[in-house]
């Protein structure tokens, strides 16, 4: 076992307590879950959820493309070339790309890398494949938490920065009033978001319409700007200048941030109601409120300073200040959750270690908090804005996360429109070909930012991609270290039966594989030298489906001498309860009883195995140090506390 490899479908630690070999319940079946709501139901909630972090681009990628690591003089060329890169890139990344393709690749209505890499992974033929596609799927999720990071800081700062157009004298107050605004954010998580969900998309939906009146009102004075919808200004501005051009890029993505967001959400509001919402209010109002920026920075090219807020006219900026912040707050609001759920599915996924989760509410399963990413967020978002103390300088750092993951996305879609849906060729390499011109010449502009503090959320991704991969592979190293030494289970059955002495109850082991023994089992037949009337070896099974169908959530197999094999299947978006789902079980002697059921868990401790023989030192010592820290298996399980037996052991990897 070679310390780099990655398993396609990582398989779980041998004690832990899930498997992902495809099962019964993996196969393809109707959407079990899925937007119920009425159309315009759903296209509030996407307007005030999904487009947040996009929403709030204006702030910020005007100003940044004039202002940012390469200035450029504020002249009808540069005004309208810029412009014109904007409504194209919106216009080719977002609407289709995004809305128009990639939301077709819905994995029983969930989006997202994890989703997407589930969706493609079954018709990957060959180990390098296989590999390939789990490392661009895990990549993609580890530059995910970079833009996690960046996003609350950036827009919460660039917003707060408005009180200085208001009063100049309050620029010292930004910083602290920003902290105050993120710290306030985070500490609400624990409380969820039903309750002030509701209230999102009203919000939103006014500033959106907010955008568009200033944007018309300037546009009026200078109608010129609406020729920029014309790609002629862009091909003009890169004939005249190809290297600022190029440079320029790098910012201008900024006004593209957040479309990854579209297909992440589409599992809480559908493909239909994100898809209308963009085009039919939030692509207009976006490029009516940047003609219109565009319209009063050639008239009055010092507005270039600040030009979102020199819109609007004195008495109205501070009330704008506050609109921008609170739709700051909801476009982090809207990262923060993406978080927890990327989060949720690599636990599932068997990509992270078990975490403390929370749901936050009855109704919708998707509502979660995860206490160590909430804290882990807020700590480096604060570590952002105290560090970087300027949107504009945060602004060199964003971006670069955002356009890999988009790159990614390109190579799995790549995958999908060949492999799966078998498109013709010349129609797929068109599409395909086009979306990869788009991501490497933003990707390559983007590179420029790595010294101005791009190599930040590079780094970050490096560190989550390090973690990621360890666990996956130490999971499948321990796995495979203890299938070693195990045996058949109908000779292990054969042969404990009639040497051990019974005793009266029901026995619960968990074990990885549905095809495996427990270690917790062969070490309490070794010391105890007992078995149980009644044995249950259970197997949690987390398939390639975001939610798994209910009715089909148990399946058990009798076996001899009151031995049982019991699978419980869950998708990944799934929660696992696993005494709710044995309750109620038919076996040998009448139902089951949990008050008369013992779990027996196994605890194994890696070790690195001699020089050569298994996963490198670091890793392994790295893969203890996860394992250690990972939340105990009763409480993820939600076993209670006096029904669990734990057995330890060390394991050479």
């Amino acid at each position: 076992m070679t310390s780099h490899a990655l398993p396609l479908q990582p398989a779980p630690a041998p004690t832990a307590d899930r498997a992902t070999a495809p099962t019964p319940a993996d196969k393809p079946a109707a959407p079990l879950h899925g937007p119920q709501e009425r159309l315009p139901v759903l296209m509030l909630g996407a307007i005030g959820i999904v487009f947040g972090d996009i929403g709030t681009s204006p702030l910020y990628a005007l100003k940044e493309s004039f202002l940012g690591p390469h200035p450029m003089g504020v002249d009808r060329l540069h005004v309208l070339g810029v412009l014109s890169l904007i409504f194209w890139s919106l216009m080719l990344i977002v609407t289709l790309k995004y809305v128009i393709v990639a939301m077709r690749a819905d994995n029983r209505g969930e989006g997202g890398s994890f989703a997407l890499l589930a969706l493609i992974a079954p018709h990957a033929r060959g180990r390098r494949l296989s590999v390939i596609l789990a490392t661009l799927g895990v990549l993609a999720a580890s530059l995910f938490y970079g833009d996690a990071m960046l996003t609350p800081a950036i827009s919460v700062l660039s917003a707060v920065e408005g009180l200085t157009i208001v009063d100049p004298g309050l620029s010292t107050l930004i910083l602290p009033i920003a902290g105050v605004i993120l710290a306030g954010l985070f500490l609400l998580q624990s409380h969820g978001t039903a309750r002030v969900g509701a209230l999102f998309g009203p919000i939103v939906l006014v500033y959106f319409a907010t955008l568009a009146a200033l944007g018309i009102a300037h546009i009026a004075a200078r109608p010129e700007v609406l020729g920029i919808v014309s790609p002629t200004w862009a091909f003009a501005f890169f004939h005249h200048e190809p290297r600022l051009a190029f440079l320029a890029m790098g910012s201008v993505f900024l006004a593209v941030t957040g479309a990854e967001t579209l297909y992440a959400d589409m599992g809480h509001f559908g493909r239909k109601a994100i898809g209308l919402s963009w085009i039919g209010l939030v692509y207009p109002c976006l490029m009516l409120n940047y003609m219109g920026q565009g319209a009063l920075i050639l008239g009055s090219p010092g507005a270039v300073e600040n030009p979102f807020f020199l819109m609007a006219p004195d008495w109205a900026r501070l009330p704008l200040v506050l609109l921008a912040t609170a739709a700051t707050i909801i476009a982090s609001q809207a990262v923060i959750t993406g978080a927890f759920s990327s989060t949720h599915q690599a636990i599932q996924l068997g990509f992270l270690p078990r975490l403390r989760t929370f749901h936050t509410s009855v109704k919708a399963a998707g509502q979660i908090y995860i206490p160590v990413v909430n804290w882990g967020l807020l700590a480096m978002v604060l570590v952002l804005v105290l560090g970087f103390r300027e949107s504009s300088r945060l602004a060199s750092a964003y971006g670069i996360s955002v356009v890999g993951t988009m790159l990614i996305t390109t190579a799995m879609l790549a995958f999908l429109i060949f492999r799966v849906w078998r498109w013709r060729r010349w129609l797929g390499g068109l599409v395909i070909g086009l979306f990869l011109a788009v991501d490497l010449a933003y990707f390559l502009s983007n590179l420029a930012k790595i010294p101005d503090g791009g190599w930040f959320p590079l780094l970050v991704a490096a560190m989550l991609f390090t973690l990621l991969t360890t666990w996956a592979t130490g999971q499948r190293a321990m796995r495979g270290r203890l299938a070693d030494t195990g045996m058949a289970l109908p000779l292990f059955i054969q042969s404990a039966a009639g040497s051990a002495r019974r005793v009266r109850g029901t026995a619960v082991f968990l074990c990885a594989s549905p095809d495996g023994i427990p270690s917790a089992l062969l070490h309490n037949l070794k010391h105890n030298q007992v078995l149980h009337e009644r044995i249950l070896i259970l197997t949690v099974a987390v398939g390639e489906v975001p939610h798994a169908d209910p009715a089909r959530r148990l399946e058990a197999h009798p076996l001899d001498h009151g031995f049982t094999r019991v699978i419980l299947h869950y998708g990944f978006m799934d929660e696992v309860d696993v005494p709710r789902d044995l309750a109620g079980l038919d076996l040998p002697g009448g139902k089951l009883a949990l008050m008369d059921t013992s779990f027996f868990l196994g605890r194994e401790k890696p070790v690195p195995a001699l020089r050569g023989r298994g996963m490198a030192p670091w890793r392994v010592r790295l893969f203890a140090a996860m394992l250690k820290a990972a939340e105990s298996a009763m409480a993820y399980f939600r076993i209670p506390t006096n029904r669990v037996i734990e057995l330890g052991s060390q394991v050479e990897m």
